[in-house]
C-alpha cells in the first residue's frame, strides 16, 4: 500500500465549498489566537511567570496540533480524490500523537502550578523555579515524543493490503487498524496500555489539585478572597473540561453510534478545541487583557 484516501466529514459535493470555508476560518483565528498569545506573553514582561510560560506552551501545542490535520483537510475539501501518501499518513500521525498527549500532560502540569499557587502562595516563587518548570516542560515534551514513537512504530510493521480508505479526515490510529491484514494485537495491546497511562495519571493530578484548592477555597473567609481565588483557575478549569469531556465522549460513546458522531466528535476534540483555549484565557484573564490594552497604547503613542 503506498497511499490512501481519505473518507473526509461528508461525501456530498454540496457540502464541500462551506465546510472548506468554515474550516478554513476556524485554523486562522487559531493561528492568530494561538501565535497572538505566544507574542503578546514574550513581549509583556508582567507576563514573565510559570502560569503564563505554561499558557504559552499550551498555545504552542494548539498552533502545532491544528497545523497538523487542518491544512490537509482543506486540501481535501477541494480536491476530487483525497489521496494521502503511505509517508505523509504515518508522519500525520506521529505528529498529531505527540500533540495530543503534550496537550494532555500540559493541562495537568497547569492543574498543578494552580494548586501551589492557591494553596501555597507564599512559597509559590520558591517551589515553581525555573528549573522546575523546565523540568515539567521537558518531562512534558519527552512523554509525548516517547508514546507516539511506539504507537507510530507499532503502525510501520503492519501490512495493508485491504481497502484503502481512511475512514476519518484524517490518519488516526483506529481507522487504521481496521485496515491491516496484518495481526494488530501488539497495537491493541499499546494502545491500552499507555492509553490507560496518559488517561489516569493527568486526571489524577487534575482531579487531586482541583480537590485541595477547593478545600483552600473554602477555607477563606472574605467573599472578595474566595472570588479572586476562583477567577484565578477558572479559565483553565474550563479549558480542561471542554478538552477531557470531549475525549470523553469521542471515547467513551457506545460502539452502536454511528460513524458521522464520531467525526463530529473527532472535529471538536481536534480542530475547536485549539481555537477555543486562547479566547477562554484571553476573555477571562485580567493581565492578559491589561497587557493587550498596554501594547495597543504604545503603539497608538507611537
Amino acid at each position: 500500500m503506498t497511499e490512501f484516501i481519505i473518507a473526509g466529514l461528508t461525501d456530498r459535493p454540496e457540502l464541500q465549498l462551506p465546510l472548506f470555508f468554515l474550516f478554513l476560518g476556524i485554523y486562522v483565528v487559531t493561528m492568530v489566537g494561538n501565535l497572538g498569545m505566544i507574542i503578546l506573553i514574550v513581549l509583556s514582561s508582567h507576563l514573565h511567570t510559570p502560569m503564563y510560560c505554561f499558557l504559552s506552551c499550551l498555545s504552542f501545542i494548539d498552533f502545532c496540533h491544528s497545523t497538523v490535520i487542518t491544512p490537509k483537510m482543506l486540501v481535501n475539501f477541494v480536491s476530487e480524490k483525497n489521496i494521502i501518501s503511505y509517508a505523509e499518513c504515518m508522519a500525520q500521525l506521529y505528529f498529531f500523537i505527540i500533540f495530543i498527549i503534550a496537550e494532555c500532560y500540559m493541562l495537568a502540569v497547569m492543574a498543578y502550578d494552580r494548586y501551589v499557587a492557591i494553596c501555597s502562595p507564599l512559597l509559590y516563587n520558591v517551589i515553581m523555579s525555573y528549573q522546575l518548570c523546565s523540568w515539567l516542560v521537558g518531562a512534558v515534551a519527552t512523554t509525548a515524543v516517547v508514546v507516539s514513537t511506539v504507537h507510530t512504530g507499532c503502525m510501520l510493521r503492519l501490512y495493508f493490503c485491504k481497502d484503502n480508505i481512511v475512514n476519518n479526515f484524517f490518519c488516526d490510529v483506529l481507522p487504521l487498524l481496521k485496515l491491516s491484514c496484518s495481526s494488530t494485537y501488539i497495537n491493541e495491546v499499546m494502545l491500552l496500555a499507555f492509553g490507560s497511562f496518559n488517561l489516569i495519571v493527568p486526571t489524577l493530578i487534575i482531579c487531586s489539585s482541583y480537590i485541595f484548592i477547593l478545600f483552600s477555597i473554602l477555607q477563606i473567609q472574605t467573599t472578595a478572597g474566595r472570588s479572586k481565588a476562583f477567577s484565578t483557575c477558572s479559565s483553565h478549569f474550563m479549558a480542561i473540561s471542554l478538552f477531557f469531556g470531549s475525549t470523553a465522549f469521542m471515547y467513551l460513546q457506545p460502539s452502536t453510534n454511528s460513524m458521522d458522531q464520531g467525526k463530529v466528535s473527532s472535529v471538536f476534540y481536534s480542530i475547536v478545541i485549539p481555537m477555543l483555549n486562547p479566547l477562554i484565557y484571553s476573555l477571562r484573564n485580567k493581565d492578559v487583557k491589561f497587557a493587550v490594552k498596554k501594547i495597543l497604547d504604545k503603539r497608538a503613542f507611537l
